[in-house]
C-alpha cells in the first residue's frame, strides 16, 4: 500500500498523482486529497481517503462509484465547472491558440432528454442499466438522477421491453428520447422479432406512453408521431435521432449561433442534423443544410415548411468525404458547423480557403475543435470568443461554441 496526494484531475476525470515511477491515475478522488491504495501499474486501487477535499460532496445517486455513467458526482459544482473550462483552455494552449474563454455555462437544465440503456441476460435474470466503468459488467439501475422528467418512465419501459425479449438471449441497446408527444424507443441487437414477441412488445406502448417503437430504425409500432419543437418548427424525429443532450443546452447553443450570425441573409448549416440551428436560422434568412444522415435531413426539410420560415434547401452529403468546397462556401454570408466528436478536419481545410466572413463552430470535443481551429487560424480566420457549455453534468465531456471572423 502507498499513500499519494492527488495533484489534479486529468482530462477523463481521473485523479493524477506522482508515484514512484511516474504519474498514477485513480478514479473518484479530488485534487488535494491524500489517498491510500495498491499500485497496479500506473493505476491506484484506492482503499482509503486519508484526507478528503473540502470540495467533496455526497453523490446524488446510490449507483455512483459502480455505474460508469457519472464520474464526478462527488465534487461540488464550482470547482467542477472551473475544471471543465480549463479542459477547453488547455486544448487551445496545446495548439498554440490564444482566445478569450468565457466562464462555463451550466446547461444541465432539467436533465438529459435522451439515454441508451443496455440490457443483458444473466441466467433467468434480465438486467437493464449502464455498464460499470471500464467493464462489460452491468449495473442494474433503479433510477438515474441526471435524466429529465420526460424520461421518468424510460427505465421501466426499457426493462419491460427487455423482459419481453429475454427469450432471444441477446444483448440489447435501448435508446429512448423524451419527445413532446411521448417516449421514442429504438431497440438494437435483437435481430428480427418473432410475431408473438412483436405483439407482446406492442402491448407495452399504451402502458408506458410510447409514441413510437422501432427496431434498428424499422417501425414496430407508432401510436403518435414523435415530435419536438425547434423554434417555430415542429420536427417529426427519425428513429434514434441525434439531439443536443438537454433542452437547455439546445436553447443556449442556438442563442449563441443566432447572435453570432445576426444580419446574415444566407447561412450554411453543416452537420445540420434534424435542424437544431437551421430551423431557427430560417426565421430570418435563407439556409442551406448539409447532413450525411438522410432521414435526419428529410425530417429537417419537412419541418422547414412551418409558417414564417424562409427558404431552406438541403443536401444529404458526407462532409468527411465530400466537404463543401471553398468555391461553394463563397455563396454564404455565414457558416455554422456542428460536427461529431471527431471534428471536421476536411471541412475545416476548405473553410480555411473560403471567402466567408463569419463562422460559428459548435463542438462536443475540445481537442478536435482546437485542431480544426488551428487550421482555420492558419488560413486567415481570427478566433473570437470561446464559450464552454456543460450539458453532460458529472462527466468529462464539455461542449463549446466559438466564433471566427475574417
Amino acid at each position: 500500500m502507498v499513500d499519494l496526494q492527488v495533484r489534479r484531475l486529468g482530462a477523463q476525470g481521473d485523479g493524477v498523482a506522482e508515484g514512484p515511477a511516474g504519474p498514477v491515475f485513480m478514479p473518484y478522488v479530488l485534487p488535494g486529497e491524500t489517498v491510500r491504495g495498491a499500485l497496479e501499474g500506473e493505476r491506484l486501487v484506492v482503499a482509503e481517503i486519508l484526507a478528503p477535499s473540502a470540495d467533496r460532496v455526497a453523490p446524488a445517486c446510490a449507483h455512483f462509484g459502480r455505474c460508469g455513467g457519472c464520474l464526478l458526482q462527488h465534487w461540488s459544482l464550482e470547482p467542477y465547472f472551473e475544471w471543465k473550462r480549463a479542459l477547453v483552455v488547455e486544448a487551445l494552449r496545446r495548439e498554440g491558440l490564444d482566445a478569450e474563454v468565457a466562464p462555463l455555462i451550466d446547461a444541465h437544465g432539467d436533465g438529459r432528454r435522451r439515454v441508451i440503456f443496455h440490457a443483458r441476460q444473466y441466467g433467468p435474470r434480465t438486467v437493464v442499466g449502464f455498464a460499470e466503468r471500464k467493464s462489460h459488467a452491468m449495473v442494474a439501475l433503479e433510477s438515474c438522477p441526471v435524466l429529465a422528467p420526460g424520461l421518468d418512465r424510460a427505465l421501466p419501459a426499457a426493462r419491460a421491453v427487455a423482459e419481453v425479449l429475454a427469450p432471444l438471449k441477446k444483448p440489447l441497446d435501448l435508446q429512448v428520447i423524451a419527445t413532446d408527444t411521448g417516449l421514442d424507443m429504438d431497440v438494437r441487437g435483437s435481430g428480427p422479432l418473432p410475431p408473438a414477441l412483436l405483439m407482446d412488445v406492442a402491448a407495452l406502448a399504451d402502458r408506458f406512453n410510447l409514441a413510437r417503437l422501432t427496431r434498428h430504425g424499422e417501425l414496430v409500432l407508432q401510436r403518435v408521431a414523435p415530435v419536438l419543437a425547434m423554434g417555430a418548427a415542429r420536427v417529426e424525429l427519425p428513429p434514434a435521432a441525434f439531439l443536443q443532450a438537454t433542452r437547455a443546452g439546445e436553447e443556449l447553443l442556438s442563442q449563441a449561433v443566432l447572435a453570432a450570425t445576426e444580419g446574415a441573409k444566407h447561412v450554411a448549416d453543416l452537420f445540420a442534423g434534424v435542424g437544431t440551428f437551421a430551423l431557427r436560422l430560417a426565421a430570418r434568412g435563407r439556409v442551406f443544410a448539409a447532413e450525411s444522415h438522410a432521414p435526419a435531413l428529410v425530417a429537417l426539410l419537412k419541418a422547414a415548411h412551418a409558417p414564417g420560415l424562409k427558404a431552406v434547401k438541403g443536401e444529404a452529403r458526407d462532409l468527411f468525404r465530400r466537404p463543401l468546397m471553398a468555391q461553394e462556401l463563397a455563396a454564404f454570408d455565414a457558416v455554422v458547423i456542428d460536427p461529431p466528436r471527431q471534428g471536421a478536419e476536411a471541412q475545416a481545410r476548405e473553410l480555411a480557403a473560403a471567402k466567408v466572413e463569419r463562422l460559428v463552430y459548435v463542438s462536443c470535443n475540445a481537442a478536435t475543435f482546437a485542431r480544426d481551429a488551428r487550421l482555420l487560424v492558419d488560413g486567415g480566420w481570427r478566433l473570437g470568443g470561446v464559450t464552454p457549455v456543460d450539458q453532460f453534468r458529472y462527466s468529462p465531456h464539455v461542449e463549446l461554441v466559438a466564433t471566427f471572423s475574417r
